[in-house]
């Protein structure tokens, strides 16, 4: 009677590959499970920590990451960590409710790096708790509008540039055009609106008059020292000063593990050359910040 021949010994290659292939998968579900374990994927109890960085021109990332955690019960308490001039108008706001909605359900404590200005500072005001350190420049409460006309440089070289609108203030900022007395004026009232957004919503946030607000609302950049005096930050101390506190005031002790986001990809310069283009150059023309 001949012998049936089992499947190893009928195909060695084919078994052999088999083996490697569940090898692997053995090996990277352990250490999935690792990593959930050392960054407290699986602890009942955790922190958050949400990152603001750079300009800001888009909050998608930022305000989904937010929301996320104030939807996930296992994270107690988080950490908003700034390091940003501020940026566009809108995102600016977006964050800022984002924040506000999160601090509601949970304890919130912002670390200012090196920079915590303008829509940076807005975006942080909802805070529970602010840290700055001493030496960390913020504030910046105002607006700006950039652009740059190049009309008379267009003419002297023979070119003379038209711009056809529908109405006197379609083309405000366009760098073909120059201002007229009324376009300012219409622009003014646009900057003057966002500032009045911007003096009103850090007034509320930190539970302050208006009239102080208003006193440092002149566009200044200050120190994490001065800020304090000024009543805009709660603090004086670095990310793990912050921590502590947030700890604290979620009722943890000891170790706790943090989970950290939004993960966000590297634009293509920095990755190839270690660089971004400037604000400048990715926007041209007219331009309305807080920055």
């Amino acid at each position: 009677m001949e012998q049936r021949l089992r499947f190893s010994q009928r195909h060695p290659f084919l078994f052999g590959v088999l083996l490697i292939i569940m090898a692997v998968a053995l090996v990277t579900g352990a250490m999935a499970i690792f990593r959930g374990l050392e960054s407290g994927g699986f602890a009942s109890e955790r922190l958050g920590e949400v990152h603001v960085d750079g300009v800001i021109m888009d909050s998608a990332s930022i305000v989904d990451y937010i929301r996320k955690l104030t939807d996930d019960d296992s994270i107690k308490g988080v950490l908003l960590r700034v390091n940003s001039p501020g940026g566009a108008v809108a995102p600016s706001q977006e964050i800022y409710e984002a924040v506000k909605n999160l601090a509601a359900k949970k304890p919130v404590v912002a670390s200012f790096s090196t920079v915590a200005a303008s829509g940076g500072y807005y975006a942080a005001a909802p805070c529970t708790k602010i840290f700055a350190n001493p030496g960390t420049l913020t504030a910046s409460i105002g607006v700006k509008v950039e652009f740059v006309t190049v009309r008379d440089a267009l003419e002297k070289l023979g070119i003379t540039p038209e711009v056809l609108t529908t109405g006197p203030f379609k083309a405000s900022g366009s760098p073909l055009e120059t201002l007229t007395d009324g376009q300012r004026m219409q622009l003014m009232s646009v900057i003057e609106d966002l500032h009045d957004q911007f003096v009103t919503d850090v007034a509320s946030a930190r539970g302050m008059k208006r009239e102080q607000v208003e006193a440092v609302a002149d566009g200044r950049a200050v120190t994490g020292r001065q800020a304090l005096a000024y009543g805009l930050v709660d603090a004086l101390g670095s990310r793990r000063n912050a921590i502590e506190d947030l700890k604290r005031l979620a009722g943890l002790e000891g170790p706790v593990p943090m989970e950290s986001g939004p993960v966000v990809e590297e634009p293509l310069m920095q990755k190839l050359f270690g660089v971004t283009l400037p604000f400048d150059v990715l926007l041209p023309g007219l331009k309305i910040s807080y920055q």
